[in-house]
């Protein structure tokens, strides 16, 4: 059986929309995957406004945009379609923007409503990946696990580095997976604040000194104690992260928040005995936090090529679609935490 898909990811971080491109081929019961065509599209500067003050919204002005963005994904489809003249698509899985994510209150809340999509391209479209889980009493998150099982299990784990670090393990024969800390959601709005978008290389954080008595403050917050699953949303870190950088240089901060998300990730690889890990999300790029892991550790960081360190989560969930397009199990419940594995996702 082959199938081709197209998935659309906008990370918390805010870089992009990003669009993957995909064929995939079903033997027996394993999957293999080419990405045909791949690429981000930067949000104009009023659609990173609007996405990232999403959450100050009243409820009627959140509906509005959640139909709009629905259009502006489905257009963006529409674009990526004709510019790479593709002319097979079986469906489009997307994963919408996220706004609200409180499992423990039942809801989360990607917005792109998927109906909108479908009008503007003519396709199937699967979208809302994350509201059954969470009302099966899930976390909602990470929903990746199922691809790193099914596309990338040669490796002992897999690291997501984006707006938040989660990471993906056999465990004792078991798909585990959670949110280790938060990244680019974070260190992205740090270096906004030096009018830079993004910590190149992490060469602000190298210019800068840890403060010991704050990473002893972040490390010791309760999340890091926590079992798994768990995960993370902005509310956690506007509670809990930013209100402790009020009084400290910026190259500070950085510097003592990079080496806090190492002492995290270098933490859970030497927990798990872990022989090598795949690296993929934007934050694969920021050589100085990969430096600090690999200090911590003796786990072997794979990083692979661009396509996959940029398009990988895109590329899952466009796996996702084609599972649930077929009825079949797209998360897995021993890494969310709900009362069982299922296939989630709205067929618009």
């Amino acid at each position: 059986m082959t199938f081709h898909a197209i998935g659309l990811m906008s990370g918390t971080s805010l870089d992009g929309l990003d669009i993957c491109f995909a064929r995939f081929e079903k033997e027996g019961l394993s999957w293999n995957f080419e990405i045909i065509k791949a690429e981000t599209l930067p949000y104009p500067s009023a659609w990173e406004e609007k996405l990232r003050h999403s959450i100050h919204l009243s409820a009627e002005q959140l509906l509005e945009l959640h139909s709009e963005y629905g259009f502006y994904l489905g257009k963006a489809a529409n674009t990526f379609i004709k510019k790479h003249r593709i002319e097979h698509i079986d469906l489009i899985a997307s994963h919408g923007h996220t706004v609200f994510h409180q499992p423990k209150r039942k809801f989360t809340l990607q917005i792109g409503d998927g109906r909108a999509v479908k009008l503007e391209t003519g396709l199937p479209v699967i979208y809302d990946f994350r509201s059954q889980d969470v009302l099966m009493g899930g976390n909602g998150a990470p929903l990746v696990p199922i691809g790193d099982q099914l596309l990338f299990s040669k490796y002992d784990a897999c690291l997501n580095l984006g707006g938040f670090s989660n990471i993906s393990l056999n465990n004792k024969g078991q798909r585990i997976a959670f949110d280790i800390a938060p990244v680019n959601i974070v260190l992205n709005l740090l270096a906004k604040s030096l009018g830079k978008n993004f910590d190149e290389n992490g060469d602000l954080a190298r210019s800068g000194n840890i403060d010991k008595e704050l990473l002893v403050q972040l490390n010791g917050l309760s999340f890091y104690r926590q079992p798994h699953p768990k995960s993370l949303g902005i509310e956690w870190c506007n509670e809990h992260i930013f209100p402790l950088f009020e009084n400290i240089e910026i190259p500070d901060a950085l510097a003592t928040f990079t080496e806090h998300i190492a002492v995290q990730i270098a933490d859970v690889f030497n927990k798990y005995g872990l022989k090598d890990v795949l690296f993929t999300g934007g934050g694969t790029y920021n050589h100085y936090l990969t430096e600090k892991i690999k200090s911590l550790t003796t786990t072997e960081i794979v990083i692979p090529g661009t396509q996959i360190i940029e398009y990988k989560e895109a590329l899952i969930f466009a796996l996702m679609g084609v599972l649930r397009l077929n009825n079949e199990i797209n998360v897995l419940s021993s890494s969310t935490g709900s009362s069982h594995d299922h296939s989630s996702g709205v067929i618009a």
